[in-house]
């Protein structure tokens, strides 16, 4: 059966990012549940849409779902900054408010002054929610038909111009199916009667994007134009990304081992989907990696996927005392150097060139 893109419907599909075979990113099995060759089997690889550029996942066979995660306190801290923003720009028009989730949890609600209805409201939000969605032109159809005539769409995603220049590829994973360039996001939302008035970009993940929407045409800000520039020249870069999969998993591999014939002991913080891919390539094991913390407790008793490394709380990282622990989400870094200042000076934040030290 000939595959067509999620967004435009056309076949001219090409291979961007390849996997192979690796656990599914959303199924953390038992701590003590043996450890089967299938539990790898699932295939992962992004393709890239030549016709509308949308970069998406090519095929999903996973059918599981992911324990509830704690939401960070740098994206509440974000969704804050946001909501300032598009406030000052005038934007927050309007009395009625409707929010498209996200399966990682977290909301933008309540917004001040504005009350949760149904039906077409004044201001719509999707904050990463709408990649999940295997339909994306029917996903952006149905934002736009949420949207009051003279209301505002707010869609953040995270910018595949940042996983290109950060060489972020473990943000591909099952379940997420659009890697969106503001170029393609501004295809899909035209497709659906919309345009692109402006957009903001944050440091939350490596570089996210906010863009707001009206119906109808409308000319873009200098914001938006200057956006698209950027990106333009970044993602001229976009097949180098299968070159740092195996330097990444090859130096954290490296990196485990060293730490390993020295005696120390290495834990990690964040078990997060973007950690399992990783971890699993890297072939961790307990000799290696000792245990992942998380403080989401859907996750602790469990262990990562495609490996032995159990999932343990906050309370016992820090009494197992660790040598060094590998923070697999560099946003954590402020938060749980503030709740966990008995690791101070172990601390490495995961890099696609070597896991880095971080200062005490």
């Amino acid at each position: 059966m000939t595959r067509r893109c999620r967004g435009c419907g056309d076949t001219a599909l090409r291979t961007l990012l390849d996997l192979g075979t690796v656990p599914a990113a959303d199924h953390f099995p038992l701590r003590d549940s043996p450890v089967r060759a299938a539990e790898s089997g699932h295939p992962l690889r992004m393709d890239h849409c030549v016709a509308c550029g949308l970069a998406q996942l090519a095929d999903d066979d996973t059918v599981t779902a992911e324990p509830r995660g704690i939401e960070p306190q740098a994206l509440r801290d974000q969704a804050a900054d946001a909501i300032g923003r598009v406030r000052a720009a005038g934007l927050l028009l309007g009395a009625t408010v409707t929010e498209f989730g996200s399966p990682h949890g977290g909301t933008w609600l309540p917004l001040p002054g504005f009350t949760a209805a149904a039906g077409p409201t004044d201001v719509v939000l999707d904050c990463f929610g709408i990649m999940h969605e295997p339909d994306q032109r029917a996903a952006f159809a149905a934002r736009a038909a949420a949207t009051a005539p003279g209301g505002v769409l707010l869609v953040q995603f995270h910018s595949l111009a940042a996983i290109v220049a950060q060489g972020q590829w473990n943000a591909l994973r099952h379940g997420h199916f659009a890697y969106y360039s503001l170029a393609s996001l501004r295809g899909l939302l035209a497709a659906a009667g919309m345009s692109v008035v402006t957009a903001w970009e944050f440091d939350l993940y490596g570089g996210t994007v906010l863009v707001a929407a009206r119906h109808g045409e409308h000319p873009a800000d200098r914001a938006v134009e200057e956006l698209l520039a950027a990106e333009a020249r970044v993602l001229e870069r976009a097949s180098a990304l299968q070159q740092v999969v195996d330097n990444h998993v090859g130096a954290l591999r490296d990196w485990l081992e060293s730490a390993a014939s020295r005696g120390l002991r290495t834990f990690a913080y964040g078990a997060a989907s973007r950690a399992v891919a990783l971890l699993a390539m890297a072939g961790a094991h307990r000799e290696l990696l000792a245990g992942v913390a998380d403080a989401s407790p859907g996750k602790q008793g469990r262990r990562m996927p495609g490996t032995d490394v159990p999932i343990i709380s906050p309370t016992d990282l820090v009494a197992a005392e660790p040598d060094a622990v590998l923070l697999t989400l560099p946003d954590l870094l402020r938060e749980v150097r503030t709740s966990l200042p008995q690791l101070d000076g172990r601390w490495f934040v995961d890099d696609p060139v070597r896991p880095r030290k971080v200062d005490r």
